[in-house]
């Protein structure tokens, strides 16, 4: 049995602004996400700018039917809290709880990179000051990455599958792909999927730049810069995307209102380095090509994609030769951009927010700009929107990730 999925409600929390309407209105704006680091001293580290979640007041959410009151909320690290919100933002979205569906048949898969690392610094400090008899009770529940996942199914009465995919930052599109398939297959008819991730202390930011993967750039303009000749590092991100994935005959029955169909995904892995992508681009195209074929499309179907697009020195070249070798002479026709210019890396939430991009993008006919660029970098030479925001009809389009380890992953998404 193979069935058609499509995506029906879509909950985002970003540096660009809390909600889906607020957050696309700043992509489509070209306006940067990015802020000078105020938290901690910057001095130690010498990364100044993070895509920091300002907007967000958990106190806003107290009386929110499915989301949090004052006391669940002291018992929920950050990375939990962003994902609750933003799932409850795409269950509204999507216009119904379904009741209607049996609870074993909807289900949850968000992902998460780091999970609770705040939590750990915090309580880490406690178990040294005072001994273990002060470590939380609730340190570990808090904590696990996978808590996302579980607290939304207890929010929402979610019964079916239901876990936390830990690809690094492929993990949302990984996740997105698990669900997708789980309601093609049968598995499920309604499932909450994406990622999240708080990143915004030190001891995160120090790990990142001691292995020189983060911008030192004090310029916010020229911070995230993917592309571009003079990248040198991306900017540390957090924030949650929830999409609602939903088998297609329930949602046109119940007459919803539908974004864009999900019709394929593809995930390899290099097998070749801890962090760096594979030179050849090989698996990363592989995983492109796998998820056209399931689509039953070809590269002259596909309009636009989302890159991963780091503004790493490694990435952002080893990707295009992966599109290179994915789309062959189409490559240089297909649209490209990455929305981490404007709102950086989200790490395990950054698919689900990238998905959420292309799914308006499909749905408005619109591309945004990679913002930020400047410098044309010969071995980065595809079309990556560096002129400006493109107004066109997308009939499909692809959402790429590649995670630390070598795991990519990658979604076709196309107008239903």
């Amino acid at each position: 049995m193979s069935r058609r999925v499509v995506i029906t409600g879509m909950g985002a929390v970003t540096p660009l602004g809390t909600g889906v309407e607020k957050f696309w209105n700043g992509i489509k704006e070209n306006k940067l996400g990015f802020s000078y680091i105020d938290a901690f001293d910057t001095e130690r580290t010498g990364v100044k700018i993070g895509g920091v979640v300002r907007d967000f007041d958990e106190t806003a959410y107290f009386e929110e039917k499915g989301c949090f009151d004052k006391k669940e909320a002291k018992r929920m690290d950050t990375f939990t809290k962003y994902a609750v919100v933003a799932a409850h933002e795409a269950l509204t979205d999507a216009g119904s709880d379904f009741t209607d569906v049996d609870p074993y048949k909807a289900g949850v898969i968000v992902g998460c990179g780091i999970g609770g690392i705040d939590l750990t610094l915090s309580e880490y400090s406690k178990y040294l000051e005072k001994g273990p008899g002060r470590v939380s009770v609730f340190y570990i529940p808090m904590m696990i990455s996978n808590m996302a996942a579980g607290t939304i199914s207890m929010k929402t009465g979610f019964k079916g599958a239901n876990f936390d995919v830990s690809t690094a930052c492929a993990s949302a599109t990984h996740a997105i792909g698990e669900a997708f398939r789980k309601i093609k297959d049968g598995y499920l008819d309604v499932c909450l999927a994406g990622g999240t991730e708080s990143t915004h202390e030190e001891f995160t930011y120090a790990g990142f730049a001691n292995m020189k993967a983060l911008t030192k750039s004090e310029d916010l303009e020229r911070a995230s810069i993917p592309f571009d000749k003079e990248r040198n590092g991306f900017v540390l991100g957090e924030g949650s995307g929830v999409l609602l994935l939903e088998e297609y005959e329930h949602a046109k029955a119940r007459g919803a209102k539908i974004y864009c169909e999900i019709a394929g995904y593809g995930a390899t892995c290099d097998a070749y380095h801890m962090t760096s992508p594979s030179p050849e681009g090989d698996a990363a195209g592989m995983g492109m090509t796998l998820a056209m074929q399931e689509a039953g499309l070809t590269p002259a179907d596909v309009d636009y994609i989302n890159a991963h697009g780091t503004s790493t020195g490694l990435n952002d070249k080893y990707e295009t030769r992966a599109i290179k070798n994915a789309f062959g002479d189409k490559a240089k026709d297909v649209k490209i951009n990455s929305t981490k210019s404007m709102i950086g890396h989200l790490l395990g939430a950054a698919g689900a927010v990238e998905a959420i991009v292309t799914a308006k993008s499909i749905e408005e006919g619109f591309i945004h700009k990679t913002v930020g660029y400047k410098v044309p970098d010969e071995e980065c030479d595809l079309d990556y929107c560096v002129e400006g925001n493109v107004q066109q009809e997308v009939r499909a389009a692809l959402s790429n990730s590649l995670g630390f380890g070598g795991h990519n992953a990658t979604i076709c998404l196309k107008k239903i």
